[in-house]
């Protein structure tokens, strides 16, 4: 009998994909992705599927997509590999409404120009320059990534011996001596009583709390404060004045709350109380004390200023305040109940990461003109 009529009945075999352990890997990865576009997860299906030897028309069963598809992908796979995988195909779907251009002439206003009159560009100011809706100025920003609206504080150190300063604070932080403590020692000073001028409304379901905007000042006190890095212990006191003569008070009571054996490793920052030379005297006759002074205008790498804040966030900034002895009792009884819990503030950032990052900060600082805000950019149209 003649077979070669029947030969189209005959079912063709698709050629294996043999894949290896790092590219089945690879695929792998790719599908469990979140960030992976869904053709692309769809296609690395198929290819896993068919390196485990399915037949086409089970792979495509399987994923519900057309025979056509499987075989497509697979025979792409096997000649060009997995770059084809990532091939994505224009959309369908409305065109943009404006040009690349008009986006990056807005994106070019927003960083180049300011409006007249005010120091930074709001989306409807943006969009009556621009011709556009305010709507879309906004996913313009969002897209690119600006807030105008917001400004971020900083301050570079220039401190001739910052390098010296930085490396000494940090290895406490980092490598702590042995038989010794680390403490962090500052003074949070003007803390303010204040009551507001009429009570505010408790919390409930769909309403926060209230207080009024406007407060009556009952005084001021200072809270001097150390932070024992290794445990994270606070020991703090509150004074009426912050002069030299409260912070040797201060380091009296440091000296008799730690045994006299011990070795105790005082961070502070540059103010003028701390380096009053009667509080330098003080320290040379109580050798135990040794002093290790922070870089000027870097309170950040002081630990204790961190507890501040957590001190203003949590107990003083939404308290209310008849008198400044209500607010001393206040802060007492956040000190107390810091210490029942106390939670040490550990310090990962090593010497060569922070002259890192200030040396990127000052590059783009040298790329500011004199006088201005913004740094100089080069004009990039559609992009």
């Amino acid at each position: 009998m003649d077979l070669t009529r029947y030969s189209d009945w005959v079912p063709r075999i698709a050629a294996p994909i043999l894949l290896a352990s790092p590219d089945r890997l690879e695929l792998q990865r790719w599908v469990d992705a979140h960030g992976t576009p869904q053709q692309v997860t769809q296609r690395c299906r198929i290819i896993l599927a068919a390196a485990d030897g399915k037949r086409n028309q089970d792979i495509a069963e399987d994923l519900q997509i057309n025979f056509k598809t499987v075989a497509l992908w697979r025979g792409r796979f096997r000649k060009e590999g997995s770059d084809c995988l990532w091939e994505i195909a224009p959309g369908r779907g409305r065109k943009p409404t404006y040009s690349d251009d008009k986006v990056a002439a807005i994106i070019d206003s927003t960083l180049q120009s300011r409006p007249a009159g005010a120091t930074h560009w709001s989306c409807r100011s943006m969009a009556k320059k621009h011709g556009v809706s305010k709507d879309t100025v906004n996913r313009i920003w969002q897209s690119h990534q600006l807030k105008p609206h917001r400004t971020q504080g900083f301050k570079l150190s220039r401190d001739p011996r910052f390098l010296e300063k930085l490396t000494d604070v940090v290895g406490l932080y980092l490598n702590p001596p042995a038989k010794a403590l680390v403490l962090c020692v500052d003074e949070k000073s003007q803390i303010q009583a204040l009551d507001r001028t009429q009570p505010g409304l408790p919390l409930k379901r769909g309403r926060c709390g209230t207080m009024t905007h406007d407060y009556k000042r009952n005084g001021t006190t200072t809270l001097f404060a150390a932070l024992e890095v290794a445990q994270g212990k606070v020991i703090g006191q509150c004074y009426a004045r912050h002069r030299h003569q409260e912070f040797l008070k201060f380091l009296q009571r440091l000296d008799g709350e730690f045994p006299a054996d011990l070795k105790l490793h005082v961070v502070m920052d540059n103010y003028g109380t701390h380096k009053h030379p009667k509080v330098q005297n003080w320290l040379k006759r109580h050798p135990r004390f040794i002093p290790h002074f922070i870089p000027t205008s870097s309170s950040w790498l002081n630990l204790v200023e961190r507890w501040f804040g957590e001190l203003t966030g949590k107990r003083i900034r939404r308290g209310v305040f008849v008198s400044v002895d209500d607010l001393k009792m206040a802060i007492d009884e956040f000190l107390a109940a810091w210490n029942t819990d106390p939670k040490p503030l550990v310090w990962t950032a090593t010497v060569d990461s922070i002259v890192e990052k200030l040396s990127r900060c000052r590059q783009t600082l040298e790329k500011i003109k004199p006088g201005c805000t913004r740094p100089r950019m080069r004009k990039n149209k559609g992009k």
